[in-house]
């Protein structure tokens, strides 16, 4: 009996999920055709469905954009592995990083700005994905800075104020709406740190030794 109550409560939990994962798709797709402002009539129904069904899988609005942050988080995540695993030197980390986040922003701009308005008292979604994708690039950092030889204590801040740097650039190139070209942003990410990375390795050159 158990193991047959066991297994219904296995079956319903993931179908559950599997809803929750449908309501989630549905809301990305009325989103970018609607606009980040749609609201929560407009969006049951363009689901097909009725806010009792968003209400009864999410809680509230703010549990919806919650579980929309999670999935945007993960979308970013996947599209951005690609640098974070290249074992790429720092200012070309910088620079991938920067146009492949960027490239999000460009192709779901209505996503990013419903993310960017989080309702309420709802958790900063920024926060968490900064982190996340921050503590990697200060780990390709501090490799990078041992292998030259240099001393890695910098690593964490650069690394997170690399990400926070690329984050505040991408809010303001929304704000404008896209108006300057993708490649002429990420030239300027790559102007502004390529020169700093070399001035590290400039810096172990000159700098006298402990036996000089």
């Amino acid at each position: 009996m158990t193991t047959s109550v066991d297994g219904r409560a296995t079956r319903w939990a993931q179908h559950n999920a599997e809803r929750r994962r449908e309501l989630v798709e549905a809301t990305l797709r009325a989103i970018r055709k609607h606009g980040h402002g749609i609201g929560m009539d407009d969006l049951a129904a363009d689901a097909g469905t009725s806010k009792t069904v968003f209400y009864r899988h999410f809680g509230d609005r703010t549990g919806l954009y919650t579980a929309v942050v999670e999935s945007v988080q993960e979308f970013i995540l996947g599209n951005v592995t690609g640098p974070l695993a290249a074992e790429l030197p720092p200012a070309r980390l910088v620079t991938e990083l920067a146009d492949a986040y960027l490239a999000v922003v460009e192709a779901d701009g209505e996503i990013y700005r419903f993310v960017a308005n989080r309702p309420g008292d709802s958790p900063d979604p920024v926060l968490g994905i900064t982190n996340r994708i921050g503590d990697e690039v200060s780990a390709a950092f501090r490799r990078w800075l041992v292998a030259e030889g240099l001393d890695p204590e910098p690593a964490n801040i650069w690394g997170h104020g690399a990400v926070g740097f690329i984050w505040a650039v991408a809010d303001r190139w929304i704000l404008t709406d896209l108006r300057r070209p993708r490649a002429d942003v990420v030239a300027y990410v790559h102007q502004f740190f390529a020169p700093a990375f070399a001035g590290q390795q400039t810096t172990r050159t000159t700098l006298p030794t402990k036996e000089s």
